[in-house]
């Protein structure tokens, strides 16, 4: 199911200018979890920040900031495809994983889902602002 859905986002870009589905802030209850991408502040990047899935919801990144943004789960295993500003991606399926991502775009850009730990900030590489 998540090579399908990757393989989905891959097709489409997996960046929208739509407006978010019902989010809840990344405090569970809802289908859709929404983070705000507020900047290339390190772990301040992402809010909420980690941020809390439960099973079966999914999870886009709206692009509060004036960058474009690609967000990426550690492992490599999904990815959201650039996202501009004022932009909101795909869904993408995360669960209840403890799951650290970042931003390939900015990878000292860090955050975490449900508890993990968030990882410190990787090494600075092109536009770190």
């Amino acid at each position: 199911m998540l090579l399908a859905a990757a393989a989905a986002l891959a097709a489409c870009g997996g960046s929208s200018s739509a407006p978010t589905s019902p989010s809840n802030g990344g405090t569970g209850g809802a289908t859709t979890v929404t983070i705000n991408i507020v900047g290339v502040k390190g772990k301040l990047s992402f809010s909420p920040n980690p941020a809390s899935v439960q099973a079966g919801q999914l999870v886009m990144f709206k692009n509060t900031d004036i960058v474009t943004h690609h967000v990426m789960l550690d492992d490599g295993s999904l990815q959201t495809g650039e996202i501009p500003a004022g932009g909101t991606s795909a869904a993408i399926p995360v669960g209840a994983a403890n799951v650290a991502y970042h931003c390939t775009i900015h990878p000292t850009m860090v955050g975490s889902f449900n508890s993990a730990a968030t990882p410190d900030p990787g090494p600075c590489t092109g536009y770190c602002g």
